[in-house]
């Protein structure tokens, strides 16, 4: 395989829904290239690489690939743990999908096996590498809301099931709404606001088993729930600042906003942590009105990817990369312990910290 100079191979592992995302910024991506693809489902994985113009391999296969520099694992959150640990074992590093893991034990082993071989763990979301997070970031950075004190987060949602094609594994150990959607909303607090050190959680589950809609892809079916669906939070902040969060799968509509951040000088309303752009407004004390803020940082018409190509500029630099192993762990770190709040009825302490990531400039490129 010819190689490309300042340009990492990458084999992606993974060809479910969330892959033509990936693929799709990686053709703007000029630092990484894709290489091969990989998945149990063989149909997927050939009708991927078809689109592509790249081989499907055995995940044996990428293992022994001395060219394949970086793992995209895109798969299952149950998969993640025992494909990053063999991929790290085999000298490749790895970006991979949220959650991070499923279970404390699990990540552990991942940061094992990475400062073990020496490799690096990326993990997503990257969506707060855009301008929504990076610029409701630059405001708080820049003084302009004043000390912040708070914030809420919220993202209701009637589940999964109505649009998804495999939509079982949500509601399975694993899924429910908080490490499937709450990381983007933990990771966002973090990247504002600095880690977590305490958490209080309740949870529940208003069905045992749900029915796929009719006009669904998977319509009549019947999907067991494993995991708590609805799920609230409280959180403190190493800085000191509280924020409450609420998950769910059991709402059929809201008007509540996605986050927003109260300071001792103004409010913000931060945009939705699942989108890479979108309007971040302040309202100050002499003005209750929220005035739109334009877009002062982060990387412009960004999609998931670019925070693989930012740990594929890391390692060429031999720099840091923003979305970590740190930032991933602290953060799955902090949903398990939600989890076990609800579950114990009481106050978790957070073991593990990080830095928050560097902020990114306002650029179109991908940036130290």
């Amino acid at each position: 395989m010819n190689r490309v100079a300042g340009v990492l191979n990458v084999a992606l592992v993974g060809c479910g829904h969330i892959s033509g995302q990936y693929l799709a910024s990686m053709e703007r991506l000029t630092n990484v290239r894709l290489v091969s693809v990989s998945d149990v489902n063989d149909a997927a994985a050939q009708r991927v690489a078809g689109e592509q113009g790249v081989p499907v391999r055995s995940w044996t296969h990428v293992l022994k690939d001395d060219d394949v520099d970086v793992v995209l694992n895109l798969t299952p959150p149950q998969e993640h743990a025992r494909l990053t640990v063999e991929a790290l074992e085999a000298g490749k590093h790895v970006y991979l999908e949220k959650p991070f893991a499923v279970s404390l034990a699990e990540a552990d082993e991942m940061l094992e096996a990475a400062e073990r071989t020496g490799r690096r763990i990326g993990s997503a979301p990257d969506t707060v590498l855009g301008t929504g997070i990076q610029t409701a970031r630059w405001m708080i950075d820049q003084g302009k809301i004043g000390q912040p004190v708070a914030a809420t987060a919220f993202m209701m949602s009637p589940g999964h099931e109505g649009w998804h094609p495999n939509p079982g594994f949500y509601y399975l150990n694993g899924g429910g709404p908080l490490l499937d959607m709450g990381v983007y909303y933990l990771t966002a607090l973090v990247t504002m606001l600095g880690p977590i050190t305490q958490v209080m959680g309740m949870g529940s589950r208003a069905r045992m088993q749900r029915v796929v809609p009719d006009g669904a892809p998977r319509a009549g079916e019947t999907l067991p729930v494993e995991v708590d669906t609805h799920i609230t939070a409280n959180l403190r902040h190493a800085s000191g600042a509280l924020s409450t969060l609420i998950v769910s799968f059991d709402t059929v509509a809201s008007r509540l906003p996605k986050i927003e951040v109260y300071g001792t000088e103004a409010s913000m309303s931060v945009p939705d942590p699942n989108r890479f752009s979108g309007v971040v407004s302040v309202a100050r004390r002499d003005d209750s009105e929220f005035v739109h803020v334009g877009e002062k940082a982060g990387y412009l018409d960004a999609g998931r990817g670019f925070g693989l190509s930012d740990l594929a500029r890391a390692i060429l630099d031999g720099t840091g990369h923003r979305q970590s192993a740190a930032l991933g762990y602290h953060v799955n770190e902090v949903m398990i312990r939600v989890l076990e709040s609800a579950d114990h009825r009481r106050a978790v302490h957070v073991q593990s910290t990080c830095e928050r990531p560097v902020a990114v400039p306002l650029s179109e490129t991908v940036v130290a």
